[in-house]
């Protein structure tokens, strides 16, 4: 789905909520200001700014003023059938998760071309056409090309290249772990290293412990299923692979600085809040 913002805000008016989707999300803002927060990060509103999100993902808004700007969205599938490498788009920085990444403000010398290319998109998109759907892919991937040539990579030595390949690795499994696995040596097997090892790469390059980056992933996936309020504290527990509601609860605590019951009611307060504002 393509569609200019604006009308795509007055059909979605429940974005003041926080909520997730099960689809890549990215917007590009034209017009307008106010606060969003993805992943319980707060980020200011302004044109030129453009946000990817990946499935997942909690986000919520409280606009100002008239918003315009870009949507997007599309599924995990809509790439896989068209390019020979299915995990193509995790190459973008943006795609990778990381908050930090997700929030770009473009500079003046790109916004007419990253602009083109979103009308590109609307006309095709109005108008279906021969190959259409792969014209938009072409077109998306243009987009995302133009974005991640803002940062570079830096140049790194053959052995910071190989540091953060493994770095990359080991999240990329903890993607797909963190429920049942717990412990950085569970993860260092997998990576045929050892745990000091591992260790010692996320110490060097992220500051914390391979264990902490665990927990966080862990802890950042409580908060996303708290955001539900149909789910109850045992089950989100449960779900988490916690042998019982305490100690998830002592978990959150020692992570968040806040039970559950506490975060919870946080969310609920900041829902009414922006929905009086």
């Amino acid at each position: 789905m393509v569609s200019r913002f604006a009308p795509y805000l007055q059909v979605h008016k429940n974005l003041h909520m926080a909520h997730k989707h099960n689809f890549y999300h990215l917007v590009l803002f034209t017009e307008g200001g106010g606060t969003h927060a993805i992943d319980f990060q707060s980020f200011l509103v302004r044109p030129w700014q453009i946000y990817f999100m990946i499935p997942g993902q909690v986000h919520s808004w409280s606009f100002e003023g008239h918003i315009d700007g870009y949507v997007i969205n599309f599924s995990p599938a809509f790439f896989q059938s068209f390019l020979v490498e299915h995990d193509y788009l995790t190459r973008f920085p943006f795609f990778s998760g990381d908050v930090a990444d997700e929030v770009i403000d473009l500079p003046a010398e790109i916004r007419e071309n990253v602009k083109e290319v979103f009308e590109q998109m609307l006309a095709e998109s109005a108008a279906p056409t021969r190959m259409g759907t792969d014209m938009v892919r072409v077109l998306m991937l243009q987009l995302f090309i133009l974005v991640a040539r803002l940062n570079p990579p830096k140049q790194q030595s053959q052995a910071s290249a190989y540091g953060f390949t493994v770095l990359k690795n080991f999240q990329q499994l903890i993607e797909k772990n963190y429920r049942e696995l717990r412990l950085p040596k569970d993860y260092a097997a997998l990576l045929y290293i050892t745990p000091n090892h591992l260790n010692a790469l996320c110490n060097d390059l992220l500051g914390i412990s391979a264990g902490e980056l665990i927990r966080r992933r862990v802890a950042l996936e409580a908060k996303r299923m708290l955001v539900n309020m149909d789910l109850t504290i045992a089950e989100i527990a449960s779900n988490l692979s916690f042998a019982d509601n305490s100690y998830f609860s002592k978990f959150f605590k020692k992570q968040v600085s806040l039970t559950p019951e506490e975060f919870r009611k946080q969310i609920t307060q900041k829902n009414h809040e922006n929905v009086n504002y």
